[in-house]
């Protein structure tokens, strides 16, 4: 059967090697090559795989949602099992659907309104601890806020140096992401004395010790006090829910295993502390950079609180705020999705064979002049509900989309408005570099060096 692919590279992206947009580590080069010189919907060959490129919200909604059951993750994601093992992010059905029915009910409206206290009160511990004058690594003091807040609102966990020490491992992972990515058939090669999957696999050790730990000592304390096994947090329900027995079985339902609960521990603690650590910190870079954007968050923050710290049902009134955190995502943590067919697969003109991979990226499409002009301006007014309503659904998609969009998206905007509005309340952030951070596409879009900025007070 031959199939109709769209213009792309002639010979194999390999024979480009010596190319300035062919860089190991950096694909988002690649991406602007492909669309600058062949359009929204491009193509190449990879080890004799066709790859395609998309950026064409139509398509990407093809691909997501009226053709999903034609496809899988791609090769990247797949190879994330070897960390995350069967969790929602890597987990194809029936497995992914029936842990995220499982999973679904610690996020649910009524579920997260219960987290907002919680989360103001550590953006206010953090923000205290601050003083006038000061100079922090926004993105370390980031990630160590949004570390403490899935620890104590999905996982009633004390942040224990136990829990921190997570924030290390996941460096050290995040520090070999390219290694881990392009290394052929490293599944085989896990228990080899390579330095790189040495380090990878004692890192990867340590952090399932920590996880392990959590869960064991959650069964314990929900054994001894069965009344109160549902604490509201994720882990108690991973612990206590159980799978549907077949109609056919006269057993018992089974509850998930500790490998079970750990992996999905492991990927909300990852997709639920790094991504939402990482736009905060590209929230605060951006701000910075635009007085009067900045001044309007102040004004709106002020307005609103009046001196007092925020609260869940400040949410509707902090419009401005929530737009600002929208925008920031001009540098979106999720940069990037791929998938894979698994049969013939039809996109408008164009058509695939089965195996081909599909990438389409949240960091192209954000800034797609067609969608948003000129996208490099950090314009929260794009974001009001009359802007999105004009947008195709997938020119922004910051949380993904489907069956698959990310579980935690609601707790996500929460933790961010009203992180921002505790923090912003009292100071004001001042980029103290002379040129503009590089973003770094790793599992996550995360600032290449220490994001220094000083805290200056509000006058």
């Amino acid at each position: 059967m031959s199939y109709n692919l769209p213009p792309g590279l002639k010979y194999p992206l390999q024979c480009y090697a010596n190319k300035p947009w062919v860089k190991l580590g950096q694909p988002i080069l690649l991406f602007e090559h492909l669309l600058r010189t062949y359009g929204s919907v491009a193509h190449y060959r990879f080890l004799g795989t066709p790859i395609v490129f998309i950026n064409e919200p139509e398509y990407i909604r093809e691909i997501l949602i009226n053709q999903a059951s034609s496809f899988v993750k791609e090769r990247t994601v797949r190879r994330m099992k070897i960390l995350l093992g069967e969790g929602l992010i890597t987990s194809e059905d029936p497995a992914h659907a029936r842990n995220r029915k499982l999973a679904a009910p610690a996020f649910h409206r009524q579920r997260i309104a219960a987290y907002g206290e919680k989360i103001v009160d550590i953006a206010t511990r953090t923000r205290d601890r601050w003083q006038a004058g000061q100079t922090i690594d926004i993105a370390a003091a980031s990630m160590e806020l949004s570390l403490e807040i899935v620890a104590r609102t999905l996982f009633d966990t004390e942040v224990t140096p136990d829990v921190r020490s997570i924030n290390d491992e996941v460096n050290t992972i995040m520090g070999l992401y390219n290694f881990i990515v392009a290394m052929p058939r490293l599944e085989s090669y896990l228990h080899w004395p390579i330095p790189g999957v040495t380090k990878f696999r004692c890192s990867r050790e340590r952090l399932n010790r920590i996880v392990d730990r959590i869960i064991q000592q959650r069964r314990e304390a929900m054994a001894a006090d069965p009344t109160h096994a549902d604490r509201g947090d994720l882990l108690s329900m991973l612990i206590a829910s159980r799978y549907e027995a077949p109609a056919t079985s006269a057993g018992a339902a089974q509850g998930m295993s500790d490998e079970q609960i750990r992996d999905e521990v492991l990927t909300i603690i990852l997709a639920g502390y790094e991504t939402v650590a990482n736009a905060l910190t590209w929230t605060w870079y951006c701000v910075s950079q635009n007085p009067e954007v900045e001044a309007r968050l102040h004004d709106e923050v002020d307005r609103v609180l009046e001196g007092r710290l925020p609260a869940l049902a400040d949410l509707p009134s902090l419009r401005y705020t929530e737009q600002v955190f929208a925008e920031s995502m001009l540098y979106p943590p999720a940069w990037a999705m791929g998938r894979q067919s698994t049969r013939p697969v039809t996109l408008g003109p164009y058509s695939f064979p089965p195996g081909a991979h599909f990438f389409f990226s949240q960091h192209m499409m954000h800034r797609s002049e067609q969608y948003f002009p000129d996208p490099l301006r950090f314009d929260p007014s794009r974001h009001t509900p009359e802007a999105k309503a004009a947008r195709p659904r997938f020119a922004y998609f910051p949380f993904g989309g489907g069956a698959r969009q990310c579980i935690g998206e609601s707790f996500a905007w929460m933790e961010g408005i009203l992180t921002i509005a505790t923090i912003a309340s009292r100071w004001r952030l001042r980029y103290v570099g002379t040129t503009a951070p590089i973003p770094q596409a790793k599992i996550t879009l995360r600032p290449r060096d220490p994001l220094v900025m000083r805290v200056e007070a509000r006058s």
